[in-house]
């Protein structure tokens, strides 16, 4: 039963005994539990989980009990249960995420927040004290209302951006609907002095460097370019994907019908990871900036803040992390301008849209690592180290696979305009990735496909013929259907 219960543990400690005159051994871990991503302690069981057992079950757990109500600020919510394991008592203490940060540990005249980070409990850094106490607040940083008169600030990228993207004017009163001004005092948001022409915001910064070699130290010449950028978040956007581009050289081979191109980099994916870098950073940590690191075989781009619930990614499964947001009007403001998707699915997308490069092998597979002060993506040069002499079948087979995903992205282009849930979304996509425009399928198809019943399956079949996805494919018997193309939609 306690392996079972320690396998099921996201994160958890282990004690021996139970310290009662030392308790900050493991009260700093129910701070940092309840301050992160929740935990669980447990009592009896040594470090390589062997079950020791405690000799006074009862009065440790009153002890555990009274010492979290004394000394853990706000007191958080958690479960104690007493386990029986091969005759011996262990004590399992559990506690969620908490809802009212920062849960302070407080004894000898201190107080002091702590954090998880991998396997350890630290004292949380100044910056994301603020943002726990932001949390704690139900409010976040690009939320709060400046110091900073609106009519002080002109917002020309960000109405250029608009009008590109949405092919209409944009209107003085999307200030207020987009959350960049607050009604009431007419004062910009955080986000709003973001986004403005001339932010004042000293940590809105990009560094970008080519460097020279595979380390910052290339020998006599270090750096090939550099730049640095101030001001809009959407000009820093527009800046850097331009430092990219100038830096991303292309390779291209000759095809029986065709050229295919090579690049570096692929410029989605660069996108892709420079908003998440620009949308999803910490702006409570003064004196940092957003960087662009170019190295012969490699891109780095790192952004300050870690994981915005405390997580760590690199212990994650990239389908399954969370979508919560540090800075959700900038986030839902890059949403309405086209640089990103409402459905928070970024970081696979970066992975998705390499490995459908014509010169993309495992090798070249993007990577992510983050702390509880930084997020760093790491896109591989495509072309380092490459062999030349592909084979004409191999060509050949590059230029069916660029098609294809040229194709995808053409089709997930248009589902994006359309009003579906993001579960909807996603089973359409994956009946298009099964099928395509070819084959037909049935309902039956899509209980198989989606891994839904029969009723969502028709429920999902009714809505594409709404939205013209599907036409009915007569000749393939009745209830059979084949996805039409964009290009043929009506």
């Amino acid at each position: 039963m306690i392996s079972t219960l320690i396998a099921e543990a996201t994160v958890c400690d282990f004690k021996e005994a139970l310290e009662v005159r030392k308790p900050k051994s493991w009260l700093k871990s129910v701070s940092a539990f309840a301050n992160t991503s929740g935990g669980t302690l447990f009592f009896g069981v040594d470090n390589d989980h062997n079950v020791i057992g405690l000799q006074n079950p009862q009065k440790d757990a009153e002890d555990i009990s009274r010492l979290i109500k004394e000394r853990i600020s706000p007191i958080p919510r958690f479960i104690l249960t007493a386990e029986q394991e091969y005759g011996k008592a262990v004590l399992v203490l559990s506690i969620p995420k908490g809802t009212h940060t920062p849960y302070y540990y407080k004894a000898d005249g201190i107080r002091e927040v702590y954090i998880r980070l991998g396997d350890e409990s630290i004292v949380a850094p100044d910056h994301i004290l603020h943002e726990l106490i932001l949390d704690g607040m139900n409010e976040s940083f690009d939320a709060l209302v400046s110091k900073y008169n609106a009519k002080d600030f002109a917002f020309s990228s960000l109405r250029a951006r608009y009008r590109k993207w949405a092919g209409k004017s944009f209107d003085d009163k999307f200030l207020v609907s987009f959350g960049l001004v607050d009604e009431e005092t007419e004062k910009l948001t955080n986000a709003g002095v973001l986004i403005a022409d001339d932010c004042p915001l000293r940590q809105s910064r990009l560094f970008c460097v080519r460097w020279n070699g595979l380390t910052k130290a290339g020998g006599l010449i270090d750096a090939i370019d550099s730049a640095e950028y101030t001001g809009s978040l959407i000009l820093l956007l527009e800046n850097g994907m331009n430092f990219i581009k100038q830096n991303n050289r292309m390779m291209w081979r000759k095809a029986p019908t065709s050229r295919i191109e090579m690049p570096e980099y692929e410029e989605r994916s660069c996108l892709e990871a420079l908003v998440n870098a620009l949308v999803h950073r910490s702006y409570l940590e003064l004196g940092s900036e957003v960087h662009i690191d170019i190295f012969d075989d490699r891109m780095t781009i790192y952004s300050p803040g870690g994981m915005a619930d405390g997580s760590i990614i690199q212990d994650q499964n990239l389908s399954e992390v969370s979508s919560k947001r540090r800075n959700p009007v900038l986030a839902d403001v890059f949403a309405r301008l086209g640089y990103m998707e409402r459905q928070e699915s970024g970081l696979e997308k970066i992975i998705e849209w390499y490995q459908v490069c014509a010169n993309y092998t495992e090798e070249k597979m993007p990577t992510f690592s983050s702390t509880s002060s930084q997020f760093i993506v790491t896109l591989p040069n495509l072309n380092y180290g490459l062999k030349t002499g592909l084979t004409e079948e191999k060509q050949v087979s590059n230029v069916i696979k660029t098609g294809l995903a040229e194709e995808k992205q053409v089709y997930e282009n248009l589902l994006n305009t359309l009003s579906l849930s993001k579960p909807t979304h996603k089973n359409i996509m994956a009946m298009y990735n099964q099928f395509g425009f070819l084959e037909s399928f049935s309902r039956s198809d899509i209980v198989t496909v989606c891994g839904i019943t029969k009723s969502p399956a028709s429920s999902l079949l009714n809505l594409m013929k709404r939205f013209n996805l599907i036409i009915e494919a007569k000749d393939k018997g009745r209830g059979k259907y084949h996805f039409i193309k964009p290009e043929s939609r009506q």
